[in-house]
């Protein structure tokens, strides 16, 4: 485990993991920070306080007996000082819940630019689905922003309660069933981000995991453009396409630009252009996704995708038509 003297150092120089709390590089994970500080501080300068003058009781005034041995006589204490340590705690929580209230007023009331970019979460489980409304893009489990712009994110649930946190980008902040929240972040940095679901939501909770990748404005537009473009449409259909959409895979998974419009999975139209699956589990690889489609169990006990007994030759016609879908 990492002391706090050194996690503390880490602040100062380029952090070497993507969770490093003592590390923000987004406005609001910098306020909240600076706030750590200073309740650290402050709670490091009663630590001595005290811890000095019991030190200095004890052994001052350590128990001694009389020379008949009875005990010493009682020595009341002053007045002004228990005022003081009566009024000294009281302004010393004042002061924290103002710098506390501070920061949550400056991160929760941030002014939200006309033109910011705007993400709608969705927590499910085990996975996140990210919408773009203004740029006609979904996708899973992997959000990409614009650093040095800030990104406001509409936070909703779909089945039970979930917490979005990136902890190098923001605080924790929760997905409730039938009451949206709102969080932002403001990305300093490129790079990948990594976070998970901080709220207990069932068997595979801790590996409901997420990836934020902040790249520059022409990387990011980029995306976008080759995200909102339709999945390639082959012509004739491929067997794995027709296997595809011929069982209860459309149920649930979208493929735009075929008759797949599920919802309640990922939107699998580019696929293959997610560097991970299961929400961050595993590579996205050709051998991955087969174990994946054959029996998510095995990658992901607990998963609410059911296996769906394809043969050996279906599994790999499936398998190849999705890994066609960048």
């Amino acid at each position: 485990m990492i002391s706090i003297g050194a996690a503390l150092g880490q602040a100062t120089r380029p952090a070497l993991s993507p969770t490093d709390i003592f590390a923000p590089v987004s406005t609001p994970a910098e306020s909240i920070f600076d706030l750590s500080l200073l309740v650290l501080a402050v709670a490091g300068f009663i630590f001595i306080i005290v811890s000095g003058l019991l030190t200095y009781s004890i052994l001052k005034f350590r128990k001694r007996s009389n020379d008949d041995g009875r005990e010493p006589a009682q020595v009341y204490g002053s007045s002004q000082v228990e005022l003081a340590w009566t009024i000294t705690p009281v302004i010393i929580v004042l002061v924290l819940f103002l710098a506390t209230a501070r920061v949550i007023f400056s991160v929760q009331g941030a002014p939200h630019p006309k033109n910011a970019l705007q993400v709608t979460v969705v927590g499910h489980q085990f996975w996140w689905e990210y919408r773009y409304p203004g740029l006609q893009v979904v996708t899973a489990n992997e959000l990409h922003v614009p650093v040095g712009e800030p990104t406001f994110l509409d936070l909703l649930s779909a089945d039970t309660d979930h917490s979005f946190w990136v902890p190098r980008l923001a605080g924790k902040t929760d997905l409730i069933p039938n009451h949206p929240n709102k969080m932002w972040i403001e990305p300093r940095q490129t790079g990948v981000f990594l976070g998970q679901c901080a709220q207990y939501c069932g068997t595979q909770h801790a590996k409901m995991l997420l990836r934020v990748y902040v790249e520059s404005r022409p990387d990011f537009d980029r995306w976008v453009r080759q995200q909102a473009v339709a999945a390639q449409a082959d012509d004739p259909p491929s067997e794995g396409r027709r296997l595809f959409e011929h069982t209860a895979c459309i149920n649930c998974h979208t493929v735009q630009g075929t008759a797949a419009n599920g919802r309640f999975g990922p939107d699998l139209t580019h696929l293959m252009s997610r560097e991970t699956l299961g929400s961050g589990i595993a590579q996205n690889t050709p051998e991955n996704l087969r174990r994946w489609i054959r029996r998510p169990d095995d990658l992901k006990p607990g998963s609410l995708m059911p296996p769906m007994g394809l043969t050996d030759q279906q599994l790999d016609a499936v398998t190849t038509y999705l890994t066609s879908l960048r």
